[in-house]
């Protein structure tokens, strides 16, 4: 007899077991990923002596190509760029030009090849990226070449190289502006002790008594910031990490550093001006050399005046995304930056700070320089109970909160603000004063009649 099974019952009775295997690939490639150091943001982009970072896309998605070379690259990140490959000729020439000059104190390509190759490391160590696609030599060149552009077009707005008239980098007007804005972006720069290095390798017999390289480069930007001598003259050997640092600490007065950790008190960010005035504040064009410096007595806060144009408005945003990026740097662009963001709202905020001489305005409309204020302290990590202008903050805001304050600036404020309110509230007083007038009269008529 036969015995008819179906499949369903040999399921049933059966159940297969599929044993899965590791793909050895797979599993080879994951081996490789974990014993991979990251190379995007590099473990020592945590270290104090990283300092040149890409711009986080948060402060991109915002500010756009604020934050990137327009017309030369400075450094690794931008390196090969179609639309900058024609100052890149450029920078050839110029090493050429110092290689002749220098020639004849013994020194040629390779003794600053070799030179900057002992360094290599450190400057390495300088990028929040892995600079993998570039080998020893190529790294060194790109130093080199750079460094000695930098130095040679510094040299030559200082004065201590003659300029060819018919040079184009000199005759074109609209280079040098693009220049001194890409030499203080973020990610377009080179360690300065590589600059260091070249210049004083560079320096020709007599130079010793000349402009030092941190004169130099407050020459070069005092172009676009139009700082007086004597303050340069305070800087003869400022250092920095790197352009933008030694520019942006440049503007750091002393007397002015942060509170130290655990030393701070809890402090209240501001009103925006046209509430402040409401409230008796006012403001005035300050005295100083650094529009860092701002200080608040008598209800007048006292800010120095600040040139916002394209240069400043670059050199304030990359500023910005330094101090968010590197470790031991102070906060205080950023600070300035969020006293601006307090202070505006509107544009009409910017015209009265226009009219008292803090902002002058190179940039837009007072609606664009408020936009621009109001994007600078977007997406920002900033603790302003630990920031150099916390005290300020919280004298202006105790001030701005005091009744007696609020109570008579208000009063000023509504009926003294133009002659047609006064006007008003004269002939309310005058008319006050004539129904008392009147009803004194009358009970003194009803009291003692005539």
């Amino acid at each position: 007899m036969a015995i008819h099974t179906s499949v369903g019952e040999v399921e049933n009775h059966h159940h297969a077991i599929k044993i899965w295997e590791v793909n050895r690939d797979r599993l080879a490639l994951m081996q490789q990923k974990i014993s991979d150091s990251p190379s995007l943001l590099s473990l020592s982009a945590g270290r104090s002596s990283c300092c040149i970072f890409r711009v986080p896309q948060s402060l991109i998605d915002i500010n756009g190509r604020c934050y990137q070379p327009q017309i030369v690259s400075i450094g690794p990140y931008h390196r090969g760029k179609p639309h900058l490959k024609m100052i890149e000729e450029h920078k050839w020439r110029f090493l050429g030009t110092l290689l002749n000059r220098t020639q004849s104190k013994g020194l040629a390509l390779e003794d600053y090849l070799k030179a900057v190759q002992l360094l290599e490391k450190k400057a390495r160590e300088c990028y929040s990226s892995a600079i993998i696609d570039l080998g020893t030599d190529e790294f060194t060149e790109m130093l080199v070449l750079d460094g000695c552009f930098v130095i040679e077009l510094f040299k030559r707005i200082g004065g201590v190289v003659p300029i060819d008239g018919d040079d184009p980098l000199f005759c074109l007007s609209w280079v040098n502006s693009f220049f001194s804005r890409d030499l203080i972006r973020l990610e377009n720069q080179i360690p300065f002790f590589i600059l260091e290095c070249l210049f004083d390798l560079s320096r020709m017999p007599g130079e010793e008594s000349g402009p030092s390289l941190s004169t130099l480069t407050l020459n070069f930007f005092n172009i676009a910031i139009q700082r007086p001598d004597d303050f340069i003259n305070k800087f003869h050997n400022h250092k920095g990490k790197h352009l933008l640092d030694f520019l942006r600490s440049s503007f750091i007065p002393e007397g002015y550093e942060e509170p130290q950790p655990g030393n701070y008190t809890n402090t209240h960010v501001i009103q925006c001006i046209s509430k402040l005035k409401r409230a008796g504040i006012k403001l005035k064009a300050g005295d100083e050399d650094s529009f860092l410096v701002i200080k608040f007595r008598h209800g007048v806060i006292e800010m120095p005046t600040i040139t916002i144009d394209d240069f400043m408005s670059a050199f304030l945003l990359n500023c910005v995304a330094y101090e968010q990026c590197h470790k031991s740097c102070s906060k205080h662009m950023t600070t300035y930056a969020t006293l601006l963001d307090c202070l505006i709202n509107t544009g009409k905020d910017v015209a009265y700070l226009s009219d008292q001489n803090i902002i002058e305005n190179y940039f837009g409309t007072d609606a664009e320089i408020a936009s621009f204020v109001n994007n600078l302290g977007k997406d920002v990590a900033f603790d302003i109970d630990i920031c150099y202008l916390s005290e300020l903050f919280n004298k202006v805001d105790h001030y701005y909160k005091n009744h007696w304050h609020v109570n008579w600036a208000s009063f000023k404020y509504t009926y003294f603000s133009t002659p047609w309110s006064f006007i008003s509230a004269f002939a309310a007083f005058i008319l006050l004063l004539l129904t008392v007038a009147q009803t004194l009269f009358s009970i003194l008529a009803y009291v003692r009649p005539p």
